[in-house]
Parts: C-alpha cells; structure tokens; sequence
C-alpha cells in the first residue's frame, strides 16, 4: 500500500532518533521505496529533508547515511538544545496564560506517569517509544507560547538532533535515570508555573548538563 510523503517523514525521522536505524548506517533509495511503496523522487526529497534537520548526512557520488553519533556532537547538540530551551521558557513565562499553564501542566501528568511506570519496570521497551513522545511534547509545550516561530522550528529540529545522538552513543536508560529525571522534569514545570525565570533556566540546565 502507498504510504504519503509527511508519513514516511514522520517514520523515518522516529526511527532516525530512537536509533533504529543506527548511527553510519548506509540508506539506500532503492529499498526505502520498495518499503514505502512510493518514487524514487519522493523517498530522495523525504531524505534530503532530513538531511537538513541534520539527521541524514548526504555526499555526491555516495548518497546518503544515518549521521554518526559522537560525543563532541552531542555536546554541541546539547549546548545549542540548553540556549534555545531557556530562550523560548523565558518568552513563554512572560506572553503565556492560563492556557499555556494548562497545556504544560497536562503535558508534564503524562509524562510523570509514564516516567513512573518506567522507573518501576524490568523491560522498558515497551514503554521507550510512549516517553520519548511524551517528553518532546512537554518541552515543546514549555516554549510553545515564545512567540517567536523560528525559534520553535529550530528547537523541533535540535531536539531531533539531540535524541538521535543520545541513544546512538548508547546511553543508560535503565531505572535510575528515569528516577532522576521524574525530579528534574518537575523542578522545570515548577519554577515555569512559578513564572522563575532563573530558576527555570537553572532546571533546564541541571536536567541537560549530564550530556554536556
């Protein structure tokens, strides 16, 4: 069955950041498109499209390949993740209302429980892919009130980055860290409802800087 083009976006772009599709790997065109049951062209124009989020590297005369993962790439990622999240909290604190407040506040309850039911599971595959949606839609909501559009696209487009080098170096995702995180999670959301600017850059920071 055909499958639509911000579909194969969309799939793709998920396996690129949970690193299905591992750091190096070859994409070849050819098998995409029998997968995907689309062109040639539109399976081209869907990589080239990630290739400037930056998950994709491409090279003339030897196509395209799942970017490397590498620690000084991931620290960059990371520290440009930590500017524009702070940035777009600070604007969010002061344009935000009630409704702003709502939508994070909703955002975080999800998050927490499913961080919860991590933190207490043996396997956590089953719930991996649930958090990783859940905590984009929190920090996205954190700065959805920025006001400022560029801004928000190019966070979309770090936060990609940053995933797809977090999991393609292979860090720890066992019990521990999501207990850690359920604390650093709620510290964020406290000081944002607080409408604490430093605080809020400082828990942004605390909850970022193990990858720096």
């Amino acid at each position: 069955m055909r499958v639509e083009t911000p579909e194969i976006f969309d799939d793709l772009q998920r396996k690129l950041m949970t690193a299905e599709l591992r750091p190096g790997e070859k994409l070849k065109p050819s098998e995409l498109q029998g997968f995907y049951g689309c062109s040639a062209n539109t399976v081209r124009d869907v990589l080239l499209r990630l290739s400037k989020v930056g998950l994709v590297e491409f090279e003339m005369q030897r196509g395209f390949r799942v970017r490397a993962a590498t620690s000084e790439r991931r620290h960059d990622v990371t520290r440009f993740r930590i500017l524009l999240e702070q940035e777009g909290a600070r604007l969010s604190m002061l344009n935000g209302g009630v409704g702003w407040e709502s939508r994070l506040t909703a955002a975080h309850h999800k998050l927490s429980h499913i961080e919860k039911q991590i933190a207490g599971a043996d396997d956590l595959s089953p719930y991996l892919g649930l958090w990783s949606d859940a905590e984009l839609e929190f920090h996205e909501t954190l700065i959805s009130s920025c006001g400022s559009p560029i801004l928000r696209e190019n966070y979309g487009d770090i936060y990609a980055q940053f995933r797809q080098q977090m999991v393609g170096l292979e860090r720890d995702f066992g019990s521990s860290y999501f207990h850690s995180i359920i604390d650093e999670h709620q510290a964020v959301l406290d000081a944002a409802l607080a409408r604490d600017v430093e605080a809020c850059r400082t828990a942004i920071y605390d909850h970022l800087k193990r990858n720096l």
